[in-house]
């Protein structure tokens, strides 16, 4: 219901960005026979373009780098939790192979203590995912935060008024001209000020 939700509203949104444009072509001057005239450069004096976010984020090195990070601490936690998860195993095979011979009181307490062992483990878990999705949010913001620096600059020397997104399967952008995509001199841009900043 919310996916239908939210392409409803991507829709909306595209028709009133539709809507908006087509407005500001019919405030165009016309020509004689009543027909907005474009030419080469008023394509060039667009004052709203779109840059595709899917490859930016593919091909950013900066986001690269940020993915390559949390899939080795991902990893790094994921092991960790295996081991963990097997020296518990063990202790509890070892008191399962053990439990006929021992006395009542101690086979409870061994009990009580794994039942604890068992509840820290899964405390640990979820404190560790917590940890990995809040500095994935971190960098996550990080980069949206460098992109969008860079491109107010970018749209402020450029003279655009607008920088749009486009991604796949999520996008308020049904159409646009091929021309109007600046997503390759973008990327372009991002990653020579990265390379200037990791120097």
């Amino acid at each position: 219901m919310k996916i239908n939700a939210l392409k409803l509203g991507g829709i909306a949104t595209a028709v009133a960005l539709a809507s908006v444009i087509t407005a500001c072509s019919n405030n165009a001057p016309k020509t004689e026979s009543g027909a907005a005239k474009t030419t080469s450069t008023d394509v060039q004096k667009e004052s709203i373009v779109y840059v595709n976010s899917d490859t930016l984020l593919a091909k950013y090195e900066y986001s690269k780098d940020i993915q390559k990070k949390m899939e080795t601490k991902g990893k790094a936690a994921d092991n960790d939790l295996a081991a963990k998860g097997q020296a518990f195993q063990r202790e509890v095979q070892q008191y399962q192979s053990q439990a006929n011979s021992l006395p009542a009181d101690q086979r409870a307490a061994t009990e009580q203590r794994l039942a604890r062992k068992q509840q820290e483990l899964q405390a640990y878990q979820q404190n560790a995912g917590a940890a990995l999705q809040n500095e994935h949010a971190k960098e996550q913001e990080a980069l949206y935060n460098k992109v969008t620096e860079f491109l107010k600059s970018y749209a402020k020397d450029k003279g655009y008024k607008m920088v749009l997104t486009y991604a796949k399967g999520n996008s308020a952008i049904l159409y646009a001209e091929p021309g109007l995509d600046v997503t390759a001199e973008v990327l372009k841009g991002l990653n020579d000020a990265y390379t200037k900043d990791k120097k």
